[in-house]
């Protein structure tokens, strides 16, 4: 019996359908996990029709990423900066979060996408209006950096399957068996557990750590503000 051979040519194939398939592999996978061959069969064609509607992973990745943060809606103008970018990052989590690699896409390559450039701009008013001044840039590279790690690490887990469960509930067991460890640091396993159990457990648990990691960056920068407020002659 002869192999079934994908069409080489698809009638009403878009790229905008190309990457409609694209961004449904990467919310049931990750977005590096996906080849180019698994897009075309997703979509019934060869390979070469990728290439010619859309191009290589690259510029298929750039192109997910771009259709995930047009999602993300401008928070309203607000005098308190903590308020606005704690708004934005609430938001913005839980949509990378749901679309696993695009947080560590975001790392690599930056917010270069026309999608972001409104929030780049209003975010950057906002800080300097604050006045972190010639260190608004690394205010908010701090914020956005802090934010997508958090999302990338957990992201990555997903890519090997039952080994965070595995790895966190081996931790628990370890921090138990620790001769020489304070009971402070036998109870970390308070904080490991929920990520062993997994599922709905380890989903709750990510997203408070990911809230706290955003509130606590934001009291940080508040913080140099302050200091540098009273340095102030």
């Amino acid at each position: 019996m002869s192999e079934t051979v994908a069409t080489p040519f698809h009638v009403g194939l878009t790229p905008d359908r190309v990457i409609d398939a694209a961004v449904e592999l990467t919310a049931e996978s990750h977005l590096m996990s996906w080849s180019i061959r698994d897009l075309a069969a997703r979509l019934g064609v060869a390979p070469s029709v990728i290439y010619h509607h859309v191009g290589g992973k690259d510029l298929l990745c750039r192109r997910v990423v771009e259709r995930v943060l047009a999602g993300i809606e401008l928070p309203p103008a607000t005098p308190a900066w903590q308020d606005w970018f704690r708004t934005l990052l609430h938001a913005a989590g839980p949509l990378a979060v749901g679309y696993p690699g695009v947080a560590k896409w975001m790392l690599m390559h930056g917010p270069t996408i026309p999608a972001m450039l409104p929030v780049l701009e209003a975010g950057i008013a906002i800080l300097r209006a604050a006045g972190f001044g010639e260190r608004t840039d690394f205010a908010y590279a701090a914020l956005l950096n802090n934010a997508m790690l958090t999302i990338s690490m957990g992201d990555d887990r997903l890519q090997h399957e039952e080994d965070g469960p595995r790895d966190h509930a081996t931790m628990m067991a370890e921090f138990r068996q620790l001769p020489t460890a304070s009971d402070d640091v036998r109870t970390m396993g308070r904080f490991i557990r929920p990520f062993a159990e997994g599922g709905e457990t380890a989903a709750r648990m990510r997203t408070d750590y990911y809230r706290f990691v955003v509130d606590v960056t934001i009291a940080g920068l508040a913080s140099t503000l302050d200091r540098t407020e009273d340095s102030a002659p």
